[in-house]
């Protein structure tokens, strides 16, 4: 059953609470928020549970669909509606409901996504993203944005706001391994410093995880510098190009020593070390 509450402030509250104690999930784009942030399908799962949350003070609906995406070598997508060679799309096997749903101020709906047909899938991964596209309201006349062309005819500019999130299906064994490689540290100024580097990825499936920095003096004290959380390469992409921001602290001498970097698993219990690169400062 589908559950639609008018919440009460109190109830309401209680599901921001859980949301931010769970921030790595939460994916948040104007006034509504989506946790989690990616779903993935692998084992016995089949059903999931996505909560959405209207922080705003408007009543907003929302349409839902679902959108392909390949990933480029800087981590960004582009929209595209044929699969790459060793992508595959995963929308034909998903079911959601609603398909729409219209949110109060402080009102919040779960919305349920489940796998069909999973027995005649090959082995592999499938992905597709799930598209939470703002439904305009209509512009009171007299109130719109409008602009012209060069030749004299008005264009009313309506924006259009929307959240997209990974859905992936896992079918088999996993195989892939990840390493990184190519890094490149660039002094931005005297407060911080660019580490750049390439996060490969071989094999079956997506990588996703966490990067963390470390400087290791001389004398083998290691301390953390950096770090984001939630860094994916999707297949079939073999690696991608990324951009860790440090801040440069004065107790530490980036002149020597040792600097690393390493790619943690986002497992629930004790992570997973992907790959790890040490260079010389």
């Amino acid at each position: 059953m589908i559950a639609k509450n008018s919440i009460s402030k109190k109830i309401f509250a209680n599901i921001i609470v859980v949301l931010f104690f769970t921030c790595s999930d939460l994916f948040a784009q104007g006034d509504l928020l989506v946790n989690p942030r990616r779903i993935v399908f692998d084992g016995s799962k089949r059903v999931y549970e996505l909560n959405l949350a209207n922080t705003g003070s408007d009543t907003a609906r929302y349409n839902i669909s679902f959108i392909q995406y390949r990933m480029t070598e800087d981590g960004s997508f582009q929209e595209i509606t044929e699969p790459e060679e060793g992508q595959f799309f995963a929308d034909k096997n998903l079911r959601f409901f609603p398909r729409s749903v219209t949110l109060a101020p402080n009102e919040a709906q779960i919305v349920k996504m489940q796998v069909v047909n999973y027995n005649n899938l090959k082995q592999g991964e499938y992905r597709s993203h799930a598209y939470f596209r703002a439904v305009p309201k209509p512009i009171a006349l007299g109130s719109e944005s409008v602009v012209s062309d060069s030749a004299g005819l008005s264009i009313q500019l309506v924006p259009i706001f929307g959240i997209t999130i990974p859905v992936i299906i896992r079918v088999g064994e996993n195989n892939t391994k990840s390493a990184l490689s190519d890094l490149i540290i660039h002094k931005q100024d005297d407060t911080t410093m660019i580490l750049e580097m390439k996060i490969n990825r071989s094999g079956n499936m997506s990588t996703y995880g966490d990067l963390r920095a470390f400087h290791i003096s001389p004398e083998g004290k290691e301390t953390p510098v950096g770090g984001i959380n939630g860094i994916a390469v999707y297949t079939p992409t073999p690696y991608r190009i990324f951009k860790l921001p440090i801040k440069l602290a004065n107790d530490i001498n980036f002149n020597s020593g040792r600097l690393k970097v390493e790619y943690l698993s986002q497992a629930d219990t004790k992570q997973e070390k992907l790959a790890v690169l040490t260079i010389d400062l």
